[in-house]
């Protein structure tokens, strides 16, 4: 993609217009009902209550058959059908190791929570056309953006 860097939303309006959008969200390094006093269970749970779609892909529960009351994947890519962001609770460090399965799942955007950022993942991602938000917390801006009388 020629010029890439478009896809690094940093601005109110292009994170305005991302969320404006969301159904469907991949949580990766979601946690279960057990760890409800994590961010990786709270905020998707708190996404859930907003109306998203929440699709749990553990990386550490993995022997959790549900999480929220959904069917958990064991990767990105092996979801059925396609994901408009994947919301990411991993320590920066771990984020190459995910690379590939964020790339073959082909979501529209890919979410990198508060303190998580990686910029070589992050210029991976958006040469490959995906929108990339890093170190942002999905639940506050998702409530401060659209629902907000």
């Amino acid at each position: 993609m020629e010029n890439w860097q478009t896809n690094l939303l940093h601005t109110s309006d292009a994170i305005r217009q991302l969320l404006s959008q969301l159904r469907r969200v991949a949580v990766l390094g979601i946690r279960p009902e057990r760890m409800a006093h994590k961010p990786a269970h709270y905020v998707p749970a708190a996404l859930v209550e907003m109306g998203l779609e929440i699709v749990p892909v553990p990386v550490l529960d993995q022997d959790v058959p549900t999480i929220l009351g959904r069917q958990v994947y064991p990767t990105l890519a092996a979801i059925p059908g396609p994901l408009d962001l994947v919301d990411v609770f991993r320590r920066s460090q771990d984020l190459p190791a995910h690379l590939d399965d964020m790339l073959a799942a082909r979501p529209q955007a890919v979410w990198f929570q508060s303190g998580i950022y990686h910029h070589e993942v992050a210029e991976q991602l958006a040469r490959a056309g995906i929108q990339v938000v890093q170190s942002r917390c999905l639940m506050v801006d998702y409530r401060h953006f659209l629902h907000t009388p």
